[in-house]
């Protein structure tokens, strides 16, 4: 398969900017524990090599670093440009010589295993943006060393994003951003099929943990599905995929929401897979 110009490649779908890295921050500070947890189950210990896959900034690279130690090794791999910096740039200031990040366009790159095949590998919330699984679990799976670990975060049922009880613009939010998820060519409640193709590519599944979190307005996990809602709405209206007549109802509707103490908020539930590597050797 040709490779594409590295000029031309897209960048994160969500953006690169500094109100969706601080989103991206505040994400991985509130998933953190569940996140580790996941990380021990499939094995992850000092000395593991692990490729991170859709690293964004590196926030989950920069633990695992910390995990595997200067014995293990890290590979972080993100289609940013300014990502992969980041990643290359927090590697440096810590001592971490065992953490290196690159610019994969994983639809059309392997990804590079640098001096070896992966013990494991973290996906969380790539899935669910790229035009074909198939493509990306395979690149995973020939990534692996046999027996090695595959951990994902997917979602599994994206509508249960919202307000309890619903609410007629926030729930109108949670449609639309799927819909310009699917728009550009991703699928939101991948799960399954990531479920489909590891077992169409030689992994046999572990675990499966479905995980729904709720949240009030004073608590801080309220302001990670907030915060979205606040970053992705304009990009809606400035698209021309939503007006902004929806745009300020969304937004008053989760104005509304933040006053009432009482208010509650479900986050969408997400799929957690651990899955075992069978390479065909």
């Amino acid at each position: 398969m040709s490779q594409p110009n590295a000029s031309a490649k897209p960048d994160y779908v969500l953006g690169t900017h500094d109100a969706e890295h601080a989103r991206l921050g505040k994400q991985h500070s509130l998933w953190r524990e569940l996140v580790h947890d996941g990380w021990k189950r499939a094995g992850i210990v000092a000395g593991s090599r692990v490729v991170d896959v859709g690293a964004g900034p590196g926030f989950a690279t920069m633990d695992l670093a910390e995990i595997v130690g200067k014995n293990g090794r890290v590979v972080a791999v993100e289609i940013s440009r300014k990502f992969v910096q980041e990643v290359n740039d927090q590697a440096k200031a810590r001592g971490m010589v065992h953490v290196s990040g690159h610019v994969v366009d994983l639809m059309h790159e392997d990804i590079p295993t640098i001096d070896g095949l992966f013990d494991a590998a973290w996906c969380r919330w790539v899935c669910m943006f790229v035009p074909d699984v198939s493509v990306l679990v395979n690149r995973i799976h020939h990534s692996l060393r046999d027996g090695g670990v595959a951990v994902f975060h997917e979602y599994v049922q994206y509508e249960t994003f919202g307000l309890q009880p619903p609410t007629e613009g926030i729930l109108s939010f949670t449609h639309a951003a799927m819909k310009s998820f699917s728009d550009r060519g991703g699928e939101t409640n991948i799960a399954g099929r990531v479920l489909r193709e590891l077992r169409q590519h030689d992994f046999e599944i572990l675990s499966i943990k479905p995980i729904v979190r709720s949240a009030r307005p004073h608590e801080e996990l309220w302001q990670w599905p907030a915060s979205f809602i606040r970053i992705y709405v304009p990009r809606l209206v400035e698209s021309s995929q939503e007006s902004e007549a929806w745009g300020k109802k969304v937004l008053a509707e989760l104005d509304f929401a933040e006053q009432d103490p009482q208010s509650i908020r479900l986050t969408p539930t997400v799929l957690e897979i651990i899955a075992r590597n069978r390479r065909a050797c």
